[in-house]
């Protein structure tokens, strides 16, 4: 079986507040991105379920993978056979992309498929939660008005179809605790929920990421893309997430090569 598990790219991303849990409370537009990590997945006789990875490098250790992870959540409630997972990393690491979360919600899917367990959108999004708060926003990978700690999701009625979205990645990787040491909760002047439903034209008088002040006054270059998306055409740019992929929102598919000397140039298209 096959799968290809797509990115995502944040529009707006407000922090509100700190909890009690040291979560954070969150408001943000996530909108699915067609740049793809490619899985296989093939039932095994095997007493272990094996991992093979190619492609941008993962940090970190094998066993802690999320697609790995995901596998043995379900195992726990379910009688299923091993599977060799064949993962060809292709979305960025550390881009606010959504990738490692992408890849362990289609295991998921996948292996609900693969082993005929009918679980449900809700059921897959339970085990979904219990990997990663972005996780369960790719189960059924459509745009939502997220709240909560980024995994209460409210169904939005957007189409950025007959746009095209172009990424950035410079060799720069921001963590999440980096990411929000830079930040400062605060209750948003400006209603998100509201604001996504303006033209596209207006989103940047009022839609930002509250992540980018902290961010680009760290790393200055992210800033610098950001200018140069706009003074290139784009009608919206952003930092995704907690960086550093920065995104423009552009009418028609436009020449960046001009931009490698920032990054690697993503300019998808859906499969």
């Amino acid at each position: 079986m096959i799968l290809f598990a797509n990115a995502k790219i944040n529009i707006g991303l407000q922090v509100i507040a700190r909890r009690p849990d040291g979560y954070h409370e969150l408001n943000s537009v996530l909108y699915p991105l067609p740049i793809y990590d490619i899985i296989e997945l093939l039932e095994i006789d095997s007493a272990e379920t094996i991992l093979n990875m190619q492609g941008e490098h993962i940090p970190g250790n094998r066993v802690d993978n999320l697609c790995l992870r995901a596998f043995l959540l379900l195992k726990e409630d379910h009688d299923i056979s091993s599977v060799s997972i064949d993962l060809i990393k292709q979305i960025p690491i550390g881009a606010g992309l959504g990738g490692g979360s992408a890849d362990a919600s289609f295991v998921l899917k996948g292996l609900n498929t693969l082993f005929h367990l009918n679980l449900s959108n809700e059921q897959l999004e339970g085990y979904a939660a219990r990997l990663g708060a972005d996780c369960p926003f790719f189960v059924a990978n459509n745009p939502v008005f997220a709240t909560g700690i980024g995994s209460d999701f409210k169904p939005l009625d957007l189409n950025l179809d007959a746009y095209h979205i172009a990424v950035i990645m410079p060799n720069i990787h921001i963590s999440t605790a980096e990411a929000y040491a830079g930040v400062q909760p605060k209750i948003p002047e400006i209603n998100l929920e509201e604001a996504i439903r303006l033209p596209i034209q207006e989103w940047k008088f009022h839609i930002r990421n509250d992540f980018e002040d902290g961010i680009f006054e760290r790393y200055p270059l992210l800033k610098e893309i950001k200018e140069a998306l706009y003074q290139k055409g784009a009608v919206y740019a952003s930092m995704s997430g907690s960086g550093a992929a920065i995104y423009g929102i552009f009418w028609d598919k436009t020449d960046l090569s001009e931009f490698v000397r920032y990054g690697k140039i993503y300019q998808p298209s859906k499969i």
